[in-house]
């Protein structure tokens, strides 16, 4: 091979040399106390990413605290406030791997203020495991009006998360002892649900049964003595027959900010959406317009040469201050950045609105889309969509309630980085909330013709 030139950072190494396992992010997902840290937790542990020893002094923690029953969450709540709530705020970051796939888990907070941090995580992934409680009156609570499997639900559809494992936890629990008919009782009032959050439950929902807390169903089967209706697969097995959807390679570099610090240098870490990031790349931070050269790329914890898409990276940059980034900007390829814009035209799904208020232009919410946060408003409503034919409706709206899909133009207060939803899905889908619940889902369906890309 001969020497690459500086002058041409963009020619690939050849992807043949370096032979990595498929690579594939979990975001778990559900209601708070479902068992979302310690599944995450007896995973790592299970697959040799945590020795006995730190298991052994989590658990005399959990016990000094009273909370036996944490000490697995403790692996992935890293923080002493997650610890003494018990509850997951930061998305958790771990790595582990099984014969064929590398996974990066996203542990995703249940409790209903860190809805925001479990978007950001279900953004970046691939699959959602949702976990649920099979406890009486836990799934009850989960699962009824304002209990976050709904909400989490939705939210993973919108953000782009396609395969969804329904692992049904805390099986060995007293008050269910395994028990099959409590199990389908789960399936019967999950499956309806499901269907109508636009879930093909045949093709890209899988249940199964777990103890999360005893690693039963994980890495192995279940013991038929303990569970002898059970023959379907463990979740190791279940998560390695999950297919990797398509990386876009061809496409220009996409890659949104949803982190940065300083380390002799400014680093940023995100999801590579589409193309690639090379050591020496020349990039441009949108919408900003800010030119960074790429010094080093890591991937997981290890420092690579070049990373493809779907890969969580930290790149240090190179010619930028960290002062000068905000999580929601994208690092892109310089000949054909992201579009910049401050309104754009959307179709959107309305669930529920507050106190059954109604949706008029004037109407005011936050926006999320991948790791943009940004407040908004409705401008203009412009097509009412019959949701029986999916055609526009003839009148012109004034306002529309829940369950209406409408066409509408929304402008923020700063500029963000978006693309169309048929050009680009995940920087392209989005959802809207109003004092801390999702009131509506949607897609980016126009941008202004003179997008600030130039």
């Amino acid at each position: 091979m001969g020497l690459k030139k500086e002058t041409n950072a963009n020619v690939r190494p050849t992807h043949v040399a370096v032979n990595r396992k498929r690579h594939l992010n979990v975001v778990f997902i559900g209601h708070v106390d479902a068992g979302k840290s310690t599944a995450g937790g007896q995973i790592l542990f299970l697959s040799g990413q945590v020795d006995d020893r730190t298991i052994q002094k989590y658990e005399k923690e959990a016990k000094d605290k009273s909370r036996e029953s944490w000490y697995m969450a403790y692996i992935m709540d890293t923080n002493e406030e997650e610890r003494a709530k018990g509850k997951t705020v930061e998305v958790g970051r771990a790595h582990f791997e099984t014969e064929t796939t590398r996974f990066t888990i996203l542990d995703a907070p249940g409790h209903k203020s860190y809805v925001p941090n479990m978007i950001r995580g279900a953004s970046q992934a691939d699959i959602g495991v949702l976990v649920i409680s099979a406890r009486r009156g836990e799934f009850e609570t989960g699962y009824e009006r304002g209990g976050q499997t709904r909400e989490h639900v939705q939210l993973a559809k919108t953000l782009g998360v396609s395969k969804l494992l329904v692992v049904v936890n805390k099986m060995d629990d007293p008050t269910v002892g395994w028990s099959k008919e409590r199990y389908d009782e789960i399936q019967s009032k999950m499956i309806p649900f499901l269907k109508s959050s636009q879930y093909n439950v045949k093709k890209d929902v899988q249940f199964l049964p777990i103890s999360a807390l005893l690693g039963s169903n994980m890495k192995d089967r279940v013991e038929e003595g303990i569970c002898p209706w059970w023959d379907g697969p463990c979740l190791f097995e279940a998560l390695d027959a999950v297919e990797v959807p398509h990386r876009d390679l061809e496409s220009p570099l996409r890659m949104p900010t949803i982190d940065k610090f300083k380390d002799l240098g400014t680093v940023v870490m995100g999801k590579i959406e589409s193309g690639s990031i090379c050591e020496g790349d020349n990039l441009l931070m949108m919408p900003n317009k800010a030119a960074a050269k790429v010094v080093s790329v890591f991937c997981d914890e290890d420092r690579v040469r070049y990373a493809d898409p779907g890969e969580n990276v930290r790149v240090k940059l190179s010619g930028i201050e960290e002062e000068d980034i905000l999580s929601g900007f994208v690092l892109c390829s310089v000949e054909k950045p992201i579009p910049a814009v401050t309104e754009f035209v959307a179709q959107l799904q309305i669930l529920e609105l507050f106190d059954n208020a109604i949706f008029t232009a004037g109407y005011k919410a936050v926006l999320h889309i991948h790791a943009i946060v940004e407040e908004c408003e409705i401008v203009e409503l412009m097509q009412q969509i019959d949701p029986k034919t999916k055609k526009p409706m003839k009148k012109k709206p004034l306002f529309v309630k829940n369950g209406a899909i409408v066409l509408c133009r929304i402008q923020v207060n700063n500029t963000i980085c978006i693309e169309k939803f048929s050009d680009f899905t995940q920087l392209g889908r989005f959802s809207l909330r109003t004092e801390g619940k999702t009131v509506a889902v949607g897609k980016v369906t126009a941008l202004p013709t003179v997008a600030n890309n130039a």
